[in-house]
């Protein structure tokens, strides 16, 4: 559709706004899109200021109707995803052609300040990576629509997660996992230089760039921080979920290399490496592999209580089918169904219990696994 004034645009497709739209539409210069004739739009009441005239649910998210318009400028595909944030719609963009995503942000006050620190390191991180070489999601905008902040972003392909159910939940081969972790790393060094932490690393959070390639890009900000600035004490979703931040322990960057390992064990072995049912199993699996964090590393962690007693002993974890977690029952080589040495010492040092001496970015990009050689 070509760019219309506001009269021009009242003229020729009023009869396709309702009551509301006639009154907002005033307040856009530009109007690309007004929504498909065919399309059932809410109406909008304007007596219904608690739900946001009534253009969003009961949780705050907007109300999504396929065909409809976001802005007067992008038309409605379809819904992408949807989560605590709010939903991931797909969408046609009238003013400068092709298919975007955008992430429509859930109009609560905590989600949009969030929202707001989302929208700022992805505009940063398209300026630190003006080459689009870190394999990081692209962002070309946001606006605020309906009390909504809508962030703009190219449209991506199927994430890990939906990689490894298409795959049956088999083990991807080694080239692939290798090529994969460059690209991943390539982020993760740049996030490291900017000492900005992802907060959130998980396969739905890797995505190929398209159906047909292998190159990976990472998204979804919406926990991230600068290092100095930590907004939160509980972030990361379980099964990728650092030690630091489940036992107390200040975090920092290193709590994305431990994601990055978990991601990469489950890439090779096609289920998650640590799968705990609670915060407790979880650190239970993790003992299972790697044996009990040493004491000085829970003299600094406020929530040892919880796991552990006063002299360090692991408290019992028993899984809902009756099976107690045993510190120490696998080796790691068993766990990832491999004799590959250099994967096996990757994954073991992406996963060390102490962030301080867990692997960097910067260095993990020169072990043997990475650049392809026998482990010396």
């Amino acid at each position: 559709m070509e760019k219309l004034s506001v009269p021009k645009a009242l003229k020729a497709y009023g009869q396709r706004l309702n009551f509301y739209e006639k009154g907002e539409i005033l307040d856009f210069k530009e109007i690309y899109f007004c929504g498909r004739s065919t399309c059932d739009k809410f109406e909008g009441d304007l007596t219904a200021s608690d739900s946001n005239f009534d253009y969003d649910d009961k949780n705050g998210d907007y109300k999504i109707v396929e065909g409809d318009h976001l802005n007067y400028q992008f038309e409605i595909l379809g819904l992408l995803g949807k989560g605590s944030f709010g939903q991931v719609v797909k969408c046609v963009d009238h003013k400068n052609g092709g298919v975007v995503a955008i992430k429509v942000i859930r109009n609560r006050r905590r989600f949009h300040s969030q929202a707001v620190t989302e929208a700022r390191i992805l505009q940063n991180l398209s300026n630190w990576d003006p080459e689009d070489s870190h394999h990081f999601v692209r962002v070309s905008g946001n606006f605020y629509f309906r009390n909504h902040l809508c962030i703009i972003t190219e449209l991506l392909s199927m994430n890990l997660y939906e990689m490894l159910k298409v795959n049956e939940f088999k083990s991807f081969p080694t080239p692939l996992i290798r090529r994969m972790a460059k690209q991943m790393l390539s982020s993760l060094c740049l996030l490291q230089r900017e000492a900005v932490i992802h907060c959130d690393l998980k396969p739905e959070n890797i995505l190929l760039k398209s159906p047909d390639s292998s190159e990976i890009k990472m998204i979804d900000f919406g926990s991230s921080c600068l290092e100095k600035e930590r907004m939160f004490t509980y972030i990361q979703s379980r099964f990728y979920r650092s030690p630091e931040v489940m036992l107390g322990i200040p975090y920092g960057l290193p709590i994305d290399m431990w994601s990055f390992g978990c991601i990469l064990a489950e890439l090779q072995i096609g289920y998650p490496i640590f799968p705990g049912e609670t915060e407790s199993d979880q650190i239970g699996c993790i003992m299972e592999v790697f044996g009990p964090p040493s004491m000085s590393l829970l003299q600094n962690a406020s929530r040892s209580d919880l796991f552990f007693d006063s002299m360090g002993r692991p408290k019992p974890v028993i899984g809902s089918q009756g099976k107690k977690r045993v510190p120490n029952a696998k080796k790691l080589s068993q766990v990832l169904r491999t004799k590959d040495e250099a994967f096996i010492d990757f994954i073991r040092r992406c996963l060390e219990w102490d962030p301080q001496t867990r692997l960097r970015p910067d260095d993990a990009v020169r072990h043997a696994f990475i650049v392809g050689k026998e482990l010396e």
